[in-house]
């Protein structure tokens, strides 16, 4: 039996946005009830923290599963720029037909991430893993990433 290790690599990174959570299938009274003062007709906003976490084997040269500052530039391009300080019901165009509950932003980030892999790192001994999304000190969401999701075509 070969020994065949897989190291994790998980990066923080911090975005502010703003969010209504509203449904247009349920009525006023409907939404206040499911999403109570998240349901505020001006929004609210969260600074969140989003954790992406990729696995592989080291480089036998450098040690590294990917260089730090490579999926850092890419997270920032990704996923930051279209994020930071916007309004997600109506500046985050993948979103603004579905209510964006952390739990859909974070399926949204981890598949956008996971179809862009490929081109972004197509030579890395590595994948994409996990991305987990905190948006207050209790309530985290995460999305666990399998081959699967890296290969299926966006819904």
């Amino acid at each position: 039996m070969t020994f065949s290790p897989v190291s994790r690599l998980t990066r923080r990174y911090r975005f502010s946005a703003s969010h209504r959570l509203h449904s247009p299938a349920l009525t006023d009274v409907e939404n206040r009830a499911i999403y109570g003062k998240c349901n505020n007709p001006f929004g609210h906003g969260h600074d969140y923290l989003l954790e992406v976490t990729i696995a592989g084997t080291p480089d036998p040269l450098t040690g590294l599963i990917l260089p730090r500052h490579d999926l850092d530039q890419w997270v920032e391009r990704r996923v930051l720029k279209l994020f930071d300080h916007r309004d997600i019901n109506t500046d985050v165009a993948g979103l603004s037909a579905r209510v964006p509950t952390t739990e859909n932003i974070a399926l949204f980030v981890a598949r956008l991430l996971a179809e862009d892999w490929p081109r972004a790192f197509p030579a890395a001994p590595a994948r994409l893993a996990r991305v987990h999304i905190l948006e207050t000190d209790r309530n985290g969401f995460e999305v666990l990433i399998n081959e699967t999701l890296h290969r299926q075509p966006h819904a």
